[in-house]
C-alpha cells in the first residue's frame, strides 16, 4: 500500500480540502523558456497559507503540467506530510503511467479526449464500465484512492460503486453557469440528488470545475459530504491580483461560511 494515503475522509476539522490545481501555473510558464512562474514555488505557497492538497492534470501534449513537474511535486509534497496529491487524467492516455511511478494518494479519472481544451463530462456509466474497471482495480492495488470524474446523475452513482471506484468528483460546470441565474435552484438540486446518491452507495464526494469565491460558499451549503474541492482556473486568476497566500485564505473563507 501507498504509505503516503491519507486516512478517510481527508477533510481538515470535518471540513471540505481544498485542493489547488496547479496547471494554469505550467500553462503560463510554458509560454517562454525561463521556468517561471515556478510550479513547485506555488505549491509550496498554497500550502504554507493552509492548502490541504495540490492537483495536477498532465495532459499528453504537455500544454501545461509537464511529466518533470509530477515528479517534482511528488518529492516536494514529501516535506507536507498532511497534504494530498492528486494526479488527474485519462486512464487510458498518459495517467497510469504517473500512477505507476509516483503512486499519489488519489488519481481522478477523467473521460478527456486528446488535444481536448478542458474538462466538459463525466464518465458515461455504465457504458463504460467494463472499459473503467481492470484500471480502477490497478490503482488500488497500488494503494491509490480513485476518484472518478462524473455529472450530476443520480442513477449513475451505483455503478462507480459497483466499480470499486473509492470517490466521485461532481463536474460542477453547469452549477457555475447556472449560480445566481433563474435556473440555479433547480441545477442546483440534480448535485445534492447525485452526492446522496454517491453516499447511498458508499461513494466519497468531491468537486471541480469553474467553482469560485462567487459560488463555493452556497455550493457546500447545499451539497452534502464533499470531502474535496479541486479548484484552478479561478484561484489561480485570483492569485495573480491577491497573491497566493491571501488567495487561499479567502477561498479557506469560503469553506468555512458554508460550515457557520
Amino acid at each position: 500500500m501507498n504509505p503516503l494515503v491519507a486516512p478517510e475522509p481527508f477533510v481538515h476539522g470535518g471540513r471540505t480540502a481544498l485542493s489547488v490545481n496547479l496547471n494554469k501555473v505550467a500553462l503560463l510558464r510554458n509560454t517562454r523558456h525561463l521556468g517561471i512562474p515556478s510550479v513547485t514555488r506555488a505549491a509550496s505557497f498554497v500550502l504554507e497559507a493552509g492548502a490541504a492538497g495540490i492537483t495536477v492534470h498532465p495532459r499528453p501534449d504537455e500544454r501545461h503540467i509537464r511529466a518533470g513537474d509530477v515528479r517534482e511535486l511528488a518529492e516536494l509534497l514529501k516535506a507536507w506530510p498532511h497534504a494530498e496529491y492528486n494526479i488527474e487524467g485519462n486512464p487510458f492516455h498518459n495517467l497510469m503511467d504517473f500512477v505507476r511511478e509516483v503512486k499519489p494518494h488519489q488519481c481522478t479519472f477523467v473521460p478527456d479526449g486528446v488535444g481536448q481544451f478542458t474538462s466538459d463530462h463525466g464518465w458515461n456509466l455504465p457504458a463504460d464500465a467494463e472499459r473503467l474497471r481492470p484500471v480502477i482495480a490497478e490503482a488500488k492495488a497500488l494503494g491509490v484512492r480513485v476518484s472518478l470524474f462524473m455529472d450530476p446523475q443520480p442513477e449513475a452513482m451505483r455503478h462507480a460503486a459497483e466499480l470499486g471506484a473509492d470517490r466521485v468528483e461532481l463536474y460542477t460546470e453547469s452549477y457555475a453557469h447556472a449560480h445566481g441565474k433563474s435556473e440555479g435552484a433547480e441545477v442546483l438540486q440534480r448535485f445534492v440528488r447525485a452526492a446522496e446518491a454517491a453516499i447511498a452507495a458508499g461513494l466519497g464526494v468531491n468537486a471541480g470545475h469553474d467553482l469560485n469565491r462567487d459560488n463555493l460558499t452556497d455550493f457546500l451549503r447545499a451539497v452534502p459530504g464533499v470531502q474535496e474541492v479541486s479548484i484552478g482556473h479561478a484561484l489561480i486568476a485570483d492569485a495573480l491580483e491577491l497573491g497566493y497566500a491571501e488567495t487561499v485564505r479567502d477561498y479557506q473563507r469560503c469553506i468555512q461560511r458554508a460550515y457557520a
